[in-house]
């Protein structure tokens, strides 16, 4: 996600901060029609049990939307969930692999992240148990298991670019993109601020009773190595995104400390046709006040798309 010349201890901080800063999508109240604990169904991608769940009208077109780094469905703000159902849409949520009700990979430890790390630094390449194109295609298993031939794709940081591999490597399911602050990972893009470089030490040094409390709000710490190799792995995924031919949707925060606005601004720029919107006074999360324009920007890209 972040060019290789980053050193290893600006990585995973940044990257955790990112799933931290997630956590703040789930401040609204519960609407009646979006229960974010409500029973999940579950299906398979080869090995892989994941979780879903799907909101709304079977009959209404749906949207696919997914969560970020460490964070299962529930990070979702009820507020913007309920504007999509709201604007006449079915929408379908799961857990990513390591996250919520989905199946566990077995992780390597945090000795052999750090290893990955500095392969990353000296411009090796990075292993992982999974890829970014897996989780992509739990997702597209979702789909299938709904019977859905092709849905809107919404994505939020690395489910940005889960989103952005569903566009381009499965472009017959994607009926549009919409890619929330995330980035194509070129190495040419700006690193995190200071402040975003810190606390690992205390990520690393965290408790049962503080992992099993994040976990209550949906953030699975256990996830972080390999979802973060996955991600380093993936590289550069730039000369990809340029072939997504979808209508494309990119949202960013002009505030974002984590994915600084030039990701967002590179990501547009690499999407042809695409539609590039800022959100003053927005960082790397999803302020309550900005939840209704974004909600509004969405629909109003949704309703183009189901219009043409």
């Amino acid at each position: 996600m972040l060019h290789t010349k980053l050193q290893s201890k600006a990585l995973i901080p940044t990257l955790i901060n990112i799933a931290l800063a997630l956590l703040l999508f789930g401040t609204a109240p519960a609407q009646a029609t979006y229960d974010r604990d409500a029973p999940m169904l579950k299906t398979s991608n080869g090995d892989i049990e994941i979780a879903y769940l799907s909101v709304g009208d079977e009959q209404a077109t749906p949207i696919l939307i997914v969560m970020g780094l460490s964070a299962s469905h529930k990070i979702w703000d009820p507020a913007l969930i309920n504007g999509l159902l709201d604007g006449g849409y079915r929408v379908v949520l799961l857990d990513n692999r390591d996250t919520g009700e989905s199946s566990r990979v077995e992780g390597k430890g945090k000795l052999w992240l750090w290893w990955q790390l500095l392969k990353s630094q000296i411009g090796f390449s990075v292993n992982s148990p999974y890829t970014l194109a897996d989780m992509a295609g739990d997702a597209v298993a979702v789909l299938d298991t709904l019977e859905i031939e092709q849905a809107h794709v919404i994505g939020a940081s690395m489910g940005g670019m889960i989103a952005q591999i569903i566009a381009y490597d499965h472009p017959e399911r994607t009926r549009s993109l919409t890619s929330i602050m995330s980035t194509t990972g070129a190495p040419h893009l700006p690193p995190p601020g200071k402040a975003q470089r810190e606390g690992i030490d205390k990520m690393n040094e965290s408790s049962e009773e503080e992992a099993t409390r994040l976990e209550a709000l949906g953030f699975f710490t256990s996830a972080l190595p390999n979802q973060v190799t996955a991600i380093f792995n993936a590289g550069d995924r730039t000369k990809r995104v340029r072939q997504i031919a979808v209508s494309t949707l990119v949202l960013h925060g002009a505030d974002d400390p984590l994915l600084p606005l030039a990701h967002g601004e590179f990501t547009a720029e690499n999407i042809s046709g695409s539609t590039f919107k800022v959100y003053q006074d927005m960082a790397h999360n999803m302020p309550d006040e900005i939840i209704p324009i974004m909600v509004s920007d969405m629909l109003t890209h949704l309703n183009a798309v189901d219009n043409q």
